[in-house]
């Protein structure tokens, strides 16, 4: 008699057939490159932010409530590529380039 399978598993077996790298362990070397470029992003991001938070407080300082609103857009749209940008490389070290 067959056991039923549950939808998690169900999903697993679809995922391992889809992308059989999936379920591979990372090598050492590709763990730490991961995390260097973690890192160096975290970093990216962090100076991005604290540039537009300085320009932000002075567009508030000086009163140019106009300005605020495309600052706000500008650091959001920014930290969005710089993620994209982070998880494109990550990607390309799973994937061995």
């Amino acid at each position: 008699m067959l056991a039923m399978k549950s939808a998690y598993e169900l999903a697993m077996e679809r995922l391992s057939k889809s992308d059989p790298e999936a379920g591979k362990k990372l090598a050492p070397e590709k763990k730490a490159r991961l995390a260097e470029i973690d890192a160096i992003y975290k970093g990216k991001i962090a100076e991005r932010e604290i540039f537009l938070k300085k320009r932000l407080d002075e567009v508030l300082a000086e009163g140019k409530f106009d300005e605020v609103e495309k600052i706000r857009s500008q650091l959001a749209s920014e930290r969005a590529r710089l993620e994209e940008d982070r998880d494109a490389e990550k990607d390309a070290v799973r994937r061995g380039r």
